[in-house]
């Protein structure tokens, strides 16, 4: 995009920033008086709710005394239409003089023993009802029979009279009561009559605050809920009252007292509750309830004399961000025209600005294509005519630059064929060298050639320790200790790369050079200092000859690298000279690595089961899973022969990902229609403990994804991985621990684990080795191993799992010293999952 389109772009940018800034900005002011303007809204709705329920309080005050009046006239009357004696008195009889009086029933009570009870009612639920522990209510009954004055503070006191307050009933919690209790002594009974239901809850519909709630919620848009809440009991367990073998809640501890609360959000709306409260200041919080984007408010109300109470309101917040998106897209229409000018201005000044440039472009070109005594002249004294001068020097110094990189050049060429740290010729350069000695061997009648493979053990633990700084003064002063070694004549020596070093000779006896490999491994081993640090390292060599051992350049390198790599496995600080047997070897490795690599890709790997049984109920409790396989060219390869070279080769990782994979899969599938949950028990390296951490996520990575239980997971592992970064590993294990997965010590008893490491590691489990099993005969001889380990595991209050029973003698032997889990062929040996399914799941 050239200058000029760009200019015009950018200023129609800057001005549609600055315009977008400006509607964000009216956005936010429009927002917040929409915000204000429903907080004032709501503040008229919460004070008309709590005048209503004011008034209804007041108002409930007045109608209960008259209710109470109106009992206290039907008791009169029905004392009057009564015999004395409740046993002459019928309940048909109560019922048609309730009918008769238009009250809901009348209930008559009479003391029984130390209690009051229905004796005779209209509604059956109250015949026999006691009332000993109704608390005040009881005692009223007393003061009443007694012909007390009535102490309870509640409900109304006439003569000979007392009416409770308005109540769920405790005989029948479905309805709700207004009571009345007469008597004056001339009857062996109190007269109860009461108002039910309709008659009590009339007066609620007309005079309560519902009507009003439901009116805003009609006729107020946005307006989608009101609620009275209960502060004391809101959010609470209900405070049940159990009387008669019924359970209810009393009116007063209800948590909702008017209104709906169908926009739940319970947990919510207590902590709000209660903090209105405590401040006295009303709360908002915007939420998804009910599929819908809703503003809750919560207001607190304190009245005097009066219990505190919270009036929550639910406004629909979708018509507020439906007017601010109308408002906004307003805007941005409005922007258009002025977004339009601005570009049509911004095209006119860059056009101006532009047509300079073109000249400087030119004369730039013409630099570019190595024309550089050229010089522009200009006027300006502005940025374009300093821009001019600095073309100007540019051109001046480009030749200076030129002679620079040929000398850059130079020096490269150089590197290319030496190592940087060393000065010693490098991989490149040695193979040109060995290239000409063969040509010359072959000219001049040469009797040998020999290339020596030198590799410094354990250098990375030295380099770890040391730092890389002295590990690279280590490498050069090995590298000079070498040079002083070697004949002056017909030796070459290169360093490969790391910790490798080659050295070429030529016309030497495989003897001499021999003789000379070991001057040299001699003079390395010698202390060396470097700063303050006494160093102590050896060497492992590896010779190999032309025309003994190949004819071939790159062949005789790899020789030598395969008889060096023999030396490592005998211990290091040794020279072996290359045999076939050696390729052998090396060549099966490889082709074993090769296979195994393309069968991983392929998905070739298998899982196989073997069942952990527990010998007292004959029952499967799980399962190990063993990587399996069978190769196509090799046939079925044994796990001893290729996960040794699976965990040389870095292939372990994805060989435990496949048994992870398929394994957890597979046993979850089994355990949704098993009875019985089976474990899942899965070997892990020591290789993969290397990076502890990395090891647990992945772990959970795996259960997680197949929705594994990490209670039913357990984890394999041998001594030796103990020994591998040790203290890394035991808080990985404590992790895994805590994560609920248990923890194995595989093959125990053939390893170097100390029982300090013991009692130090999360380990729920032992796993006889199947040596020790294998080793026990008929008359129990030779089992002083496992019965040791056994009881080891029981002194650490340990699971223990023998491994490789095959005979039933062996198996009597475990129970017998209290191991009762095992697996081995005398079960079943490993099977793939269809014939797992086939011998255990489907019978």
């Amino acid at each position: 995009m050239s200058i000029k389109k760009k200019l015009s772009v950018f200023f129609t940018l800057l001005v549609l920033c600055i315009l977008l800034a400006n509607n964000t900005l009216h956005y936010i002011r429009s927002k917040n008086r929409l915000i204000e303007f429903n907080k004032k809204e709501i503040t008229l709705v919460t004070e008309e709710i709590a005048y209503e329920v004011e008034n209804s309080k007041n108002s409930a005050s007045y109608m209960e005394n008259r209710m109470a009046q109106e009992l206290r006239t039907a008791s009169i009357a029905i004392q009057d239409s009564l015999p004395a004696d409740y046993h002459d008195v019928s309940n048909d009889q109560l019922k048609r003089l309730a009918k008769k009086l238009m009250i809901s029933h009348i209930t008559l009570l009479a003391p029984a023993g130390d209690d009051i009870i229905g004796v005779k009612s209209s509604d059956p639920k109250e015949i026999n009802i006691s009332t000993k522990e109704w608390g005040y209510w009881y005692t009223s009954f007393r003061q009443l029979l007694s012909q007390q004055t009535i102490t309870t503070k509640k409900g109304v006191t006439l003569p000979h009279f007392w009416s409770g307050p308005i109540e769920v009933a405790s005989s029948n919690p479905n309805h709700i009561d207004k009571w009345g209790y007469y008597y004056d002594g001339s009857t062996n009974y109190i007269i109860d009559p009461y108002f039910r239901d309709r008659h009590v809850l009339d007066f609620e519909k007309r005079f309560g605050p519902t009507n009003v709630m439901n009116r805003f919620t009609e006729n107020l848009e946005g307006v989608l809920e009101l609620t009275v809440f209960n502060p004391k009991n809101f959010g609470k367990r209900n405070q049940n009252v159990y009387l008669n073998g019924n359970k209810y809640i009393k009116i007063k501890d209800q948590p909702i007292w008017y209104g709906t609360y169908t926009y739940r959000n319970t947990e919510r709306d207590k902590k709000s509750i209660q903090e209105v409260l405590k401040t006295g200041k009303s709360q908002s919080y915007l939420a998804e309830i009910n599929h819908k984007k809703v503003l809750k408010t919560l207001v607190p109300i304190k009245e005097k004399n009066t219990p505190a109470y919270v009036i929550g309101v639910v406004y629909d917040y979708g018509l507020i961000e439906k007017e601010l998106q109308q408002e906004l897209i307003k805007h941005l229409l409005l922007s258009l025209p002025f977004i339009f000018i601005v570009l049509i201005i911004s095209f006119i000044f860059s056009t101006s600005i532009t047509r300079p440039i073109k000249h400087i472009m030119e004369h730039v070109n013409q630099i570019a294509k190595g024309n550089f005594g050229k010089v522009l002249n200009t006027r300006r004294k502005d940025e374009l005519g300093g821009l001019v001068a600095n073309i100007n020097h540019l051109s001046h110094f480009l030749k200076t630059y030129v002679d620079d990189l040929k000398k850059s050049q130079e020096e490269s060429e150089y590197h290319a064929y030496h190592d940087f740290l060393t000065g010693l010729p490098n991989r490149r350069y040695f193979k040109e060298q060995l290239n000409r000695r063969l040509i010359e061997s072959k000219e001049k009648s040469i009797r040998h050639v020999a290339v020596l493979f030198m590799d410094i053990d354990r250098f990375k633990d030295i380099n770890d320790t040391l730092g890389h700084s002295k590990g690279d003064q280590l490498i050069q002063l090995i590298a000079n200790r070498i040079k002083e070694c070697l004949p002056s004549a017909n030796s070459f020596l290169t360093r490969q790369g790391g910790d490798e070093f080659v050295i070429l000779f030529s016309d030497f006896t495989p003897e001499e050079v021999k003789g000379i490999t070991e001057k040299i491994m001699a003079y390395v081993q010698q202390p060396c200092y470097i700063d303050n640090d006494e160093v102590f390292v050896s060497i492992s060599s590896g010779l190999s000859f032309y025309p003994e051992h190949s004819t071939n350049l790159d062949t005789l390198i790899t020789y030598a690298d395969v008889a060096m790599y023999a030396s490592k496995r005998q211990g290091g600080s040794k020279v072996s000279i290359y045999h076939d047997s050696l390729n052998k070897k090396q060549a099966e490795k490889v082709h074993i690595e090769t296979r195994l690599r393309k069968a991983i890709q392929k998905g070739d790997i298998d899982v196989y089961y073997q069942p952990k049984i527990e010998a007292k109920r004959n029952v499967i409790t799980g399962v190990e899973a063993l990587v399996r396989w069978n190769d196509a060219e090799l046939g079925f390869v044994s796990p001893e022969a290729f996960i040794p070279i699976a965990e040389e080769a870095g292939l372990i990782q994805y060989l435990w990902e496949v048994v992870m994979k398929k394994a957890c899969s597979q046993v979850s599938e089994w355990n949704k229609v098993s009875d019985e949950k089976m474990t899942l028990a899965v070997n892990f390296s020591p290789r993969q403990f290397q990076d502890p951490v990395v090891l647990v996520n992945e772990i959970k990575h795996f259960l997680s994804l197949h929705r594994f239980d990490p209670a039913w997971f357990e984890m394999e592992i041998t001594e030796s991985t103990l020994l591998m970064n040790a203290e890394e590993t035991i808080k990985a294990l404590h992790l895994l621990k805590k994560y609920g997965i248990s923890i194995s010590i595989d093959d125990f008893g053939t390893g170097y684990s100390s029982l300090s490491y013991l009692k130090k590691l999360p380990i729920d489990c032992l796993k006889i080795d199947r040596s020790f099993i294998q080793d026990i005969q008929e008359d129990y001889s030779n089992s002083e191993i496992a019965q040791a380990i056994i009881s080891l595991s029981q002194s650490l209050k340990l699971e223990v799992i023998a491994e490789g029973v095959e005979e039933e003698y062996q198996k009597a032997f475990l129970m017998k010293n209290g191991c009762d889990h095992m697996q081995g062929y005398l079960f079943s040996k490993p099977l793939a999952a269809e014939d797992f399914e086939e011998a255990f799941l489907n019978s």
